[in-house]
């Protein structure tokens, strides 16, 4: 009550302390602030990270920054590099073995890097003469924000305009006994230990990505998958990742669900689960047993009912508009908060920055969220853009699109002996005329580079045609998908056989 009214009396002033009021201090929130100060506008940007349930804490920049993107990144690099060492043998190269890692060592090189990144976006605020308040924001009215500081000192802030941008925290369950003794993918990237032998429970991008760069630094790692890997992905090449991860050596445990979790006097987790396929319960012993199933979105403590912001009551999720508006005027969502939005950091700065553009430099473009490019970081890459072949499907019929595929060979395999059996390529498109393409999926070394450059012709509505008549760059991988011409239906062997 006593917020609400001393609320009332900054509104009788008849001016707001900001034009723009930014709630969150990541991808999308940062670059829309920037972009908003830009035109003169004064612009604030509240952040503050709620420890997570394990104490792991960190600085301004988002999920993308300290706890996704960037350390998954280079913990995935790190990994690949041990691949390489046993590459470099085939290639005449002299190395004493064993070679082991050293996890604190790494550790420690990538979160100092997350540090300067912190420390650098924080220059960049105060650069643009942006202010950045270290404090959690909670919804007092349409215009009014409580920011309240780690000790527990609050403030009341108005904005004519308000963003939200908190993005989202992985989740854990509620129904499973132990899981508190667990960590979450907010967490693994701080250790300044090794994890040791681990389970990821659930197939995400994020869990198999963490599970494939733990397996490549030699340590025992497993996945627990309840239903499919990859969920919302193209499922042939979810198979394929999970396969390749599979006989990368990363254990797979298909159709199961954990039931408890108990910590023994070791201080070892042991994991009871049930096996849905033979009904039987099974159990064994870890290190860390790391949460990947999902994420919720960071909404529920923004006391959204006081500004009348609807949310998706299943998904937790903001409903927005077109231009990212919100039920309520002046508050607009960006990011994984917003209802049906890829979350996807490049995503968010785009969506951020047009919006800025729309709010205060008379710009009418939207974000367009069709094609957009993403890449799974797992020890053999997935990049994709378009459809995924059961969407095409559902959209247009199964008679009425083609699929060109094939499987290849890097040519940097070939003298290391690497197995390529899931090195695949398959492009989605409409059968009749040029043939447009809907979808495109990869699956090899550097995925996203590769899927980066076709994501434009994506975004040109470019056919297979067009496809078929560009020259490719020889020798690369990127030149297959140039090369495709074996489709599906045709049956015929789509193993590339030539160089």
């Amino acid at each position: 009550m006593a917020a609400a009214a001393a609320a009332a009396r900054l509104r009788a002033r008849g001016k707001h302390d900001y034009d723009l009021l930014v709630i969150g201090g990541g991808s999308g929130g940062l670059a829309c602030s920037k972009e908003a100060a830009r035109y003169g506008r004064k612009v604030a940007v509240l952040d503050y990270v709620n420890p997570s349930p394990k104490g792991t804490r960190w600085g301004l920049g988002g999920t993308c920054v300290n706890v996704g993107c960037i350390p998954k990144k280079l913990m995935h690099h790190g990994a690949l590099l041990g691949t390489a060492i046993n590459d470099a043998k085939k290639y005449g190269w002299e190395i004493p073995l064993p070679v082991n890692h050293d996890w604190s060592v790494m550790a420690s090189a990538i979160q100092d890097h997350v540090k300067s990144l912190n420390w650098g976006h924080r220059v960049q605020l105060q650069d643009k003469k942006v202010k950045y308040l270290n404090l959690k924001g909670v919804f007092v009215d349409q215009h009014t924000i409580q920011g309240e500081s780690s000790k527990g000192e609050k403030t009341l802030l108005t904005a004519e305009t308000i963003v939200l941008a908190t993005g989202g925290r992985p989740t854990y369950p509620s129904n499973v006994p132990g899981a508190e003794f667990c960590i979450s993918s907010d967490d693994l990237f701080w250790l300044r230990d090794s994890p040791g032998k681990t389970l990821v429970i659930g197939a995400s991008y994020v869990g198999l990505e963490c599970a494939g760069f733990l397996t490549g630094f030699g340590l025992d790692t497993s996945v627990m998958v309840r239903s499919i890997p990859l969920r919302g992905f193209d499922q042939q090449m979810a198979r394929l990742v999970t396969d390749y991860m599979t006989s990368y050596g990363t254990r797979i445990f298909w159709k199961c669900t954990p039931i408890k979790i108990e910590k023994l006097n070791n201080g070892k987790l042991q994991v009871v689960w049930k096996n849905l396929a033979s009904n039987i319960e099974e159990r064994e012993s870890f290190d860390t047993v790391m949460w990947a199933a999902g994420r919720t979105p960071e909404t529920q403590g923004l006391c959204l009912d006081k500004a009348e912001v609807r949310i998706n009551p299943e998904t937790r999720k903001v409903v927005v508009g077109d231009g990212e508006e919100t039920s309520a005027r002046h508050i607009y969502a960006i990011g994984d908060i917003a209802e049906g939005r890829p979350e996807l950091t490049p995503s968010a700065i785009r969506a951020g920055k047009l919006l800025a553009h729309r709010l205060f430099g008379k710009s009418t473009q939207l974000m367009d969220y069709d094609n957009v490019a993403t890449t799974v970081f797992t020890p053999l890459e997935y990049g994709c853009v378009g459809l995924t072949e059961e969407e095409a499907v559902r959209r247009h019929g199964e008679d009425k699109i083609e699929i060109y595929h094939a499987y290849y060979k890097p040519l940097e395999y070939t003298v290391a002996e690497r197995d390529a059996a899931q090195c695949y390529i398959k492009i989605v498109c409409l059968r009749e005329g040029d043939q447009t393409i809907l979808g495109l999926h990869f699956i090899g070394p550097n995925a996203g580079e590769v899927v980066q450059g076709f994501a434009l012709g994506m975004k040109c509505n470019a056919t297979y045609s067009q496809l078929a008549s560009t020259v490719g760059i020889h020798p690369t991988c990127a030149e297959e998908v140039n090369k495709l011409n074996i489709t599906k239906r045709s049956g015929l062997d789509a193993t590339v056989t030539s160089c």
